[in-house]
């Protein structure tokens, strides 16, 4: 049976627009002359664009470098178009909107800004990184009031740009385009992006860093943030001794992002630091409820606003298997999909302790007790989700948390695939489940029900059900919104990766309009086997930090 639930999965916009008020023309759109990062902290001094240590100061003016030849509009997210930046959509179509999100146009008198940070990187401190593929073009403030950062990623070297050359390859920036959006509709937040362009120029890569170096294609994704300002952020301050522009930049955050926070409280750095511990718990059970994987989980990588960025080699789970790790180059998994919530613990002590120096002793002391309560905030809202995932809307204490780690540990047992395994749990009846009436279609059950324990949990779990005491149909409209049909897995995205490199990017944008819906049957998605058991080659694809 299909799953529909409509009142459940619908989005509704906060503010709906009419082509009245959205902006038909992109020299009619404007940054606001307000430029506040500019005028509010201290910018590098030096204008030339060469790779340097920055000290003293947060951001360098650093102007995108347009590519040369060929630049090409591949896929343009309108919903991130029209409801963020208040622009028709039509207005993708002119030559000045490519020339934008090229970095060929500048908009107004917009200062372009590339912001220094630091991080620890696969657990050893890096000192500077910062952006050193990226370029702020500015702020905007739409029809709702709302603050975007707009940043163009794989825009030319810069201050920060290290060994490297500023320029990101076709390869990562499709990957990056769709699983911005993608996560956006998965309900888990993240940047977003709102463009994808790809050019005919070139760099040499190794990607898996084998000693086998290719030429590729460049490209540029236009992403938006309410902020880009990350742990790192505030390390790179505090390992250089920068303690008032630490302050100054942490009571900037507070005032913009956290409102809730008095200024005038001496607790203020306190309860900042346990707003992100609450809110970075809740953003890896996200993760984890929908088998995503964050590559490069490192402090430069992790936002304060508790949000995803820095779309690198990421993976979603085909099979359940808890030790998968996304990126070739983590030799010694440290970011696996099991390991993901203790290293959001480690990152959270990180900037703990880059806070240290704007607190009094008996407030770093606190600070340790509030890090305590990191692990109680991810198994709490970890077991809501799943409860969710399984159709309850009440809880059964350990119960439930028997009937969840069972199932994880059959689908481990026989890498029953993760994200059909709910879904499938969601679409077929309790009465078929029972009498282990379980349809061809139903390829991930079918795999999960060869496990001696099946019969057992299955028994379990309709005894659990009926402690809910809601029609079957409830359980499956809440299931069918809570798990989705479609994930951006390795080897769709490696499909739209390789016909973007042949110039075909119908692909980029079937699966752009698909992942909007990935809780709503779609037949298209069916045709092209979105939901079916990946292709065998899909295990052995690879992604690397190589970008």
């Amino acid at each position: 049976m299909k799953c529909f639930s409509p009142a459940l999965t619908t989005q509704k916009h906060l503010y709906e627009f009419t082509p009245s008020t959205l902006v038909s023309e992109l020299k009619l759109w404007k940054f606001p002359t307000d430029h506040r990062l500019y005028e509010t902290f201290p910018i590098d001094p030096k204008d030339e664009n060469i790779v340097r240590q920055v000290p003293n100061a947060l951001f360098s003016i650093t102007y995108p470098i347009p590519f040369k030849s060929g630049a090409k509009l591949v896929a343009v997210a309108e919903e991130v178009v029209s409801d963020i930046l208040d622009l028709s959509p039509l207005v993708s179509s002119s030559k000045e909107f490519l020339n934008f999100v090229s970095g060929k146009l500048e908009i107004g008198a917009a200062v372009p800004l590339s912001h220094r940070y630091g991080g620890h990187q696969f657990g050893v401190w890096a000192d500077q990184l910062g952006d050193g593929r990226a370029v702020m073009l500015g702020e905007y403030v739409n029809q709702k009031g709302e603050r975007w950062e707009l940043q163009l990623k794989g825009s030319g070297l810069t201050p920060y740009s290290r060994s490297g050359d500023g320029r990101a390859v076709v390869r990562s920036s499709v990957r990056e385009f769709l699983c911005s959006e993608a996560m956006h509709y998965l309900g888990i937040p993240t940047s977003r992006a709102a463009s994808l362009v790809i050019s005919n120029n070139t760099v040499t890569r190794d990607q898996f860093y084998d000693g086998h170096p290719q030429r590729e294609r460049t490209a540029v994704v236009l992403r938006l943030a309410r902020s880009w300002f990350r742990i790192g952020s505030l390390e790179i301050l505090t390992y250089s001794g920068e303690t008032a522009l630490l302050r100054q930049l942490v009571d900037f955050v507070i005032k913009d992002f956290f409102p809730s926070i008095d200024m005038n409280d001496s607790g203020k750095y306190l309860a900042f630091f346990q707003e992100v511990v609450r809110e970075t718990a809740f953003l890896i059970a996200a993760w984890q409820s929908v088998g995503f994987a964050h590559g490069v989980c490192n402090t430069d990588n992790f936002s304060l606003l508790s949000i995803t960025i820095d779309f690198g080699p990421f993976g979603f789970l085909d099979a359940y298997d808890p030790k998968f790790v996304p990126n070739t180059s983590d030799d010694e998994h440290r970011y696996s999909y099991e390991n993901q919530p203790e290293v959001g613990a480690f990152n959270l002590e990180k900037l703990r302790l880059a806070l240290l120096p704007l607190l009094t002793e008996d407030q770093k002391t606190l600070s340790s007790k509030i890090l305590l309560s990191y692990g109680d905030h991810y198994r709490s809202r970890f077991m809501d989700i799943f409860r969710r995932k399984l159709g309850l809307e009440t809880e059964a204490g350990e119960d439930d948390e028997n009937l969840v780690a069972v199932l994880l540990r059959m689908m481990s047992d026989t890498k029953a695939d993760f994200t059909m395994t709910f879904r499938e749990l969601g679409e077929i009846s309790v009465d078929e489940l029972e009498h282990g009436e379980i349809a061809p279609k139903f390829w991930s059950l079918i795999e999960l029900s060869s496990h001696a324990w099946f019969g057992g949990w299955v028994r379990l779990y309709t005894k659990r059900l009926q402690l809910e005491n809601q029609p079957d149909e409830r359980r499956r409209a809440l299931m069918c919104s809570s798990n989705p049909r479609y994930i951006l897995r390795n080897w769709i995205a490696q499909v739209a990766v390789e016909a973007t490199e042949k110039n075909n990017f119908s692909v980029v944008n079937k699966l752009y309009k698909i992942f909007q819906k990935p809780f709503t049957y779609q037949e298209e998605a069916e045709e092209m086997g979105l939901a079916s058991q990946p292709p065998y080659w899909a295990s052995h694809l690879k992604v690397s930090c190589s970008s």
